[in-house]
């Protein structure tokens, strides 16, 4: 199992847009200050600027960058027109290239999740 962190600026909003649109389930939620979610093998934790030691650790962290983790799917174009519909952002548009076609989608912070199809057979 892995284990991701984000710092969010609002961790009420993020875990609504993780668990409305990308089928996260809450395991743990402090409103305002933090939340466990977890998909497949997957915990996202979500941490609030400065609240605990998670929030705290390496300085003064920030949301955003370009870091990021990958959510595999079948139906790429079914999810980014679900998210559209949702007015989720996305940096870019969708490149199709190499082993299949990705796009970044961005959470109400900033933080970036890359969407991924791999090639269909005989593509």
């Amino acid at each position: 199992m892995a284990s991701v962190r984000y710092i969010v600026a609002d961790v009420n909003e993020a875990v609504a847009f993780y668990r409305d649109n990308l089928d996260f389930k809450i395991d743990k939620h402090s409103p305002g200050k933090f939340a466990a979610l977890q998909r497949d093998d997957l915990t996202l934790y979500l941490s609030a600027p400065g609240a605990g030691s998670g929030g705290q650790a390496g300085g003064d962290p920030k949301p955003g960058g370009w870091n990021r983790f990958m959510i595999v799917t079948n139906e790429i174009d079914v999810l980014i027109e679900r998210l559209r519909r949702a007015d989720a952002r996305f940096r870019g548009k969708i490149s199709d290239g190499g082993a299949g076609r990705a796009i970044l989608l961005e959470d109400p912070s900033g933080n970036v999740i890359e969407l991924f199809e791999f090639k269909k057979d005989g593509a």
